[in-house]
């Protein structure tokens, strides 16, 4: 080992013990420090043995990358895990980054060793049956890190080559319309009764299997811990598995005892019509001329009955009204960026009626803006959203307030709500542009509706700010997510609680060192009440973990249009916290009659 320490960046698998390599077993136990996001230390805890942990959220992997290669350099046998395979989709990756920023030289640098695990799609495949038995490729949609144009020309690229396919990342509170875009583009070459698998937790304690079709697979629930996997022409689903076929009924006969082709002849070029030999020793063959093409010559070649079917539904559909019909083409045109500057422009802040209502639905949990109402073909849709300075910041720059003027212009409008953000209303036609410009100017950028909202005190003008970086962390993980209700998680940064957190859904204080926590507010209304205290004193790298819990649980079981309190109060105990009646009311009838 380096004098310098050691860096082992480690995949162990899909979370249970079970599927953990023994070299990881080893390196782990090894370790002097183990450094992972919050969710993957909690799994594998069991396995630790009284090692240095330092664990963070999301968005946090280039710090943790940065202080695993620190530690390192000073002597020290540093852990960096993964779920899967740390070199797939993984941290392996960043850290070598890291190293490469600084200079880093593998014969006189700190040694790194990359532990191999199990990805994804392996372990999701070995629930659903065996789909990936031909070719196949991960894609990822998460546009965080990647342009979406690339992500784009990657399905497009897959689909059209028939690549059996797995998707990670497919969906989360913010990222909704990807998935969406992403089926689109599959059924321009795929048959829409293509085997899909969906998996949820693959080998945790809510491993949830789905199998479906390629048409219907956005009628399941599909999130960030969900593997989607896409079969391809040849694939089929056989006693509710999905079985990708590797091609062996083109030499052998599956239900014979006696082949046709003896061993010394099944290599032979004569018994392989397909292969480039063969193709080579007679005409060559004709490509298709293009994607849509090339997706139909794959598909028919497989699945003739399928294609047929497709074909019939289009027909049936052409009886719909001429002018809807060429709506929705040239909308889906304009989301794959396929028409001309400004009619692609046009026709993405206009879409027809059933889509602007998917659209709207879709990125208003999104955490980008929400399309609140659309005008006539050719106006842009009025877009909604809320922005504020800060999480604990109530000061607006003057360059702050100059953009929103300028942005709101004659035709938008400015309102300022309790909730310490100003809602922004605006004609617009390209909202990621201006959602780009708010950010640029530092703009925390919320979707209004039905989401959580994090909002804080001002930390006494700073002055008390030991608790802002709780309030940060939940304005990234949990800010903006979609929520069965409107739901406020609220932060005071002292005992005061001036600000009332008390009073909200969910409400933080910190006092004393420690977090308490305040669950089922009820802020207006004639029986408004105070929040319950369920906990004092969290420690500060527990809170947030807690109150992720605490909104996990909300988002799986509330019911749609249900406020938190009520569902506090229906189910009883949220993430180990009991639920308790306040006391009655006592009614004074007052001689003044007031």
């Amino acid at each position: 080992m380096s004098p310098l320490g050691k860096l082992l960046v480690i995949g162990f698998g899909p979370g249970d013990m079970e599927h953990i390599t023994k070299r990881a077993l080893d390196a782990l136990a090894e370790s002097e420090v183990i450094i992972g996001y919050n969710t993957y230390v909690d799994l594998i805890r069991p396995l630790l043995n009284g090692q240095e942990i330092v664990r963070t959220g999301m968005t946090e992997e280039v710090s943790r990358a940065q202080e695993a290669v620190r530690q390192a350099e000073m002597g020290k046998k540093v852990a960096v895990i993964s779920s899967g395979d740390a070199g797939v989709y993984g941290m392996a990756g960043l850290v070598y980054e890291v190293l490469m920023q600084k200079g880093w030289r593998r014969e006189d640098g700190v040694e790194v060793e990359v532990v191999p695990g199990i990805s994804a799609i392996q372990s999701c495949a070995s629930l659903l049956g065996a789909p990936v038995m031909h070719d196949a490729c991960t894609i990822s949609l998460s546009d965080h890190l990647t342009p979406w144009e690339t992500i784009v020309k990657r399905v497009e690229a897959a689909a059209s080559a028939d690549f059996v396919i797995a998707l990670y990342n497919p969906r989360s509170g913010r990222r909704t319309r990807q998935i969406v875009e992403t089926q689109s583009i599959l059924l321009r070459y795929r048959d829409p009764q293509t085997p899909v698998g969906l998996v949820k937790s693959a080998y945790r304690e809510r491993q949830q299997v789905i199998v479906t079709t390629l048409e219907d697979m956005l009628n399941h629930d599909i999130g960030m811990l969900t593997t989607v996997i896409i079969g391809n022409s040849s694939t089929t689903v056989y006693d509710g598995l999905i079985v990708t076929p590797r091609g062996y009924q083109r030499k052998y006969t599956l239900d014979a005892t006696e082949q046709a082709l003896k061993p010394h002849q099944r290599l032979r070029t004569e018994a392989e019509p397909w292969s480039l030999d063969a193709s080579q020793a007679g005409a060559a063959p004709t490509m298709p001329a293009g994607p849509f093409a090339s997706g139909a010559a794959v598909a028919t070649q497989a699945r003739p009955q399928a294609m047929a079917t497709v074909q019939a539904t289009t027909a049936v559909q052409t009886g719909a009204a001429p002018a809807s019909l060429a709506a929705e083409a040239l909308s889906r045109l304009a989301v794959g960026g396929k028409l001309p500057g400004a009619a692609n422009a046009r026709w993405n802040g206009q879409a027809p009626a059933a889509e602007s209502t998917a659209r709207t639905s879709a990125v208003a949990g999104a955490g980008a803006p929400a399309v609140m109402a659309t005008g006539g073909f050719g106006k842009p849709a009025l877009f909604e959203v809320g922005v504020s300075p800060g999480v604990g910041n109530k000061k607006f720059t003057a360059r702050q307030m100059a953009l929103l003027a300028e942005v709101a212009g004659d035709d938008g409008e400015l309102e300022y709500t309790p909730d310490h953000q100003i809602v922004l209303r605006v004609p617009c036609a390209d909202p990621e542009e201006l959602v780009g410009r708010l950010r640029d100017e530092r703009f925390i950028v919320m979707p209004i509706g039905d989401v959580f909202k994090v909002k804080a005190c001002d930390f006494c003008n700073m002055e008390k700010d030991d608790a802002v970086p709780v309030a940060e962390h939940l304005q990234v993980v949990l800010g903006g997510l979609q929520a069965p209700k409107e739901t406020s998680i609220a932060l005071n940064g002292c005992g005061m609680a001036c600000y009332g957190a008390v009073l909200e859904d969910i409400g933080i204080v910190y006092r004393k060192g420690g977090y308490d926590l305040f669950l089922g507010g009820k802020k207006f209304g004639r029986n408004a009440h105070a929040a319950q205290p369920v906990a004092e004193g969290i420690p500060g790298d527990q809170i947030t973990d807690i109150v992720e819990n605490v909104i996990a649980e909300y988002k799986e079981k509330g019911h749609p249009n249900e406020r938190f309190h009520k569902f506090f109060k229906r189910v009883g105990v949220v993430a180990g916290f009991r639920h308790e009646d306040a006391p009655a009311t006592v009614e004074v009838n007052a001689v003044c009659g007031d």
